[in-house]
């Protein structure tokens, strides 16, 4: 594990070491949730389009939850590990860029726990009416890099979290999937090379 943990605080203090002043407007802005409000409008225009306003108002509501889920288990996991951030950690201090600092705990990152968990969720649900929905993936990407540039997480926390958001994705899908077949059971849709409306069987 020391090993592993060393591992980790290099890799950081590598990437970290990458950015420059001329850079941290960006990457402020990046790491800011309502940024992406936009890409996400879009996105949940598109699920009322191809699937109606029922069940979109229905993939609204299990996505609200699977946040819920995936924040509050995050912060048991921070409170349980209490790992401190890498711009809060004295043995950083001159290694490190820490663009920005909190008082919270580091492990494991709720960016990338939530984010992971809502773009899976949706690529998941979306695959089948949408051709380009793998793109969904850059989000949590890019949103996760801008932690450990502004110096609030290790690559581990990211990595970590990714898992969670996966797995507590994974568990809300289950629940989608039995909502979908009890409420919506007579639409059926299946994969659509022409990319053009969902073919219903």
């Amino acid at each position: 594990m020391e090993t592993i943990l060393e591992l980790d605080k290099n890799l950081f203090i590598y990437l970290n070491s990458l950015g420059s002043e001329q850079f941290d407007g960006f990457w402020l802005f990046i790491t800011k949730q309502i940024n992406w409000i936009p890409i996400f409008a879009i996105i949940m225009y598109l699920v009322f389009k191809h699937l109606g306003w029922k069940h979109a108002l229905m993939i609204i509501v299990v996505m609200a939850l699977l946040i819920a889920l995936t924040d509050q288990t995050t912060n048991l996991f921070k409170n349980g590990f209490q790992r401190l951030r890498p711009g809060s950690n004295p043995d950083l201090a001159d290694l490190i860029r820490a663009v920005q600092k909190r008082k919270s705990f580091s492990f494991i990152s709720g960016h990338a726990s939530n984010s992971m968990a809502a773009a899976f969720f949706l690529y998941k649900v979306l695959k089948p009416y949408l051709k380009y929905m793998g793109f969904i993936f850059l989000w949590p990407l890019i949103f996760a890099y801008s932690r450990i540039y502004l110096g609030l997480h290790y690559p581990g926390d990211i990595l970590c979290g990714y898992i969670w958001g996966i797995l507590m994705a994974l568990i809300m899908l289950k629940l989608y999937a039995y909502l979908r077949d009890k409420y919506f059971p007579q639409k059926e849709y299946v994969d659509n090379p022409t990319n053009d409306e969902p073919i219903r069987n």
